[in-house]
């Protein structure tokens, strides 16, 4: 999951505000305030880029298994927490405040925090927790200023944010440590719904397009706008992705980048209009390339079960 985790937590939020009289703006300030909470645990992959100073091969492979190598050194720990994350969102919330009361409990409250971690989870454990921190701290501020959102709003889209992030991690990699700091796991192993390898990472493709539609149908639900006017027939090119059963070797989750780049830049055809050979509105081309890459994902599946 990449930009699925805030489709959801936008799509989640919005919906819910619209469906109960918030108004347009409104609920669009909260869903894109939610969504943007919802990136905060992925911040955790800053200390990943180190893996690739351990790399002495120009090997892209070998790069790759390297970034993601160091990634689990503290991925999906603290940030990734069903435990930490109301906390956190309390602290988001009250930082952003002007009362300064609000201000210094929300200062104590990071310090134990990072002291927490630093305890159990040592140095990086604790580095880790500081951005996180931060970076929760600057979109709150943001929040508040530029989409006037007040500490129970931001507290709510906060916590939807972080608690909803974990969930779509659990198709991918190593699942989340949802209890930490408490000595139990929710999940031992990441679920295998298949016996076939393939058709897991096909999976986990299949849920983050769900996603990013779930959230497309609720910016324009909530905007009042037919998807139906943002899609243009060129997204039926994506059918012709098919072939690449043909020409790469069949992805797993351990071994996916030639299938999730190539099938990523088949969504260029909503980028360009091929007759005017100018750039389309910006909705019409994420549309567009969404729905030629979703129809690229599905021809792909198809032609890889017929072979």
């Amino acid at each position: 999951m990449f930009i699925g985790h805030e489709a959801l937590a936008f799509a989640l939020v919005a919906l819910a505000a619209a469906r109960y009289g918030l108004g347009r703006e409104r609920a669009l300030a909260l869903g894109v305030a939610a969504g943007l909470f919802a990136a905060v645990p992925d911040v955790d992959m800053a200390y990943a880029p180190l893996g690739l100073m351990t790399v002495h091969s120009a090997n892209a492979l070998a790069a790759a298994n390297a970034f993601w190598g160091a990634s689990t050194e503290i991925h999906r720990a603290v940030t990734h927490s069903l435990v930490v994350a109301p906390f956190a969102a309390a602290i988001f919330a009250l930082a952003a405040t002007r009362d300064r009361r609000g201000r210094a409990l929300a200062g104590l409250g990071a310090l134990a925090l990072v002291g927490v971690v630093a305890v159990l989870s040592g140095p990086l454990g604790a580095a880790v927790t500081v951005l996180y921190a931060l970076t929760g701290l600057a979109i709150a501020v943001f929040a508040r200023r530029r989409l006037d959102l007040g500490p129970r709003a931001l507290a709510a889209t906060a916590l939807v944010g972080l608690v909803t992030h974990p969930f779509g991690d659990l198709l991918t990699g190593t699942p989340p440590d949802f209890l930490y700091p408490l000595p139990w796991r929710l999940f031992a192993a990441r679920p295998r719904p298949f016996v076939d390898p393939t058709l897991d990472l096909l999976a986990a493709f299949a849920l983050e397009l769900a996603c990013l539609w779930i959230g497309v149908y609720a910016y324009h639900r909530v905007s009042g706008i037919a998807i139906r006017e943002r899609l243009h027939g060129r997204a039926a090119a994506g059918v012709a992705y098919a072939l690449a059963a043909l020409v790469i070797a069949p992805p797993t989750l351990d071994v996916s980048y030639p299938f999730v780049f190539s099938v990523v830049a088949v969504g260029a055809v909503g980028i360009v209009e091929p007759v005017e050979r100018r750039l389309p509105p910006l909705a019409d081309a994420v549309v567009t390339g969404l729905a030629s890459v979703t129809v690229a994902g599905v021809a792909y599946a198809l032609a890889y079960l017929l072979l």
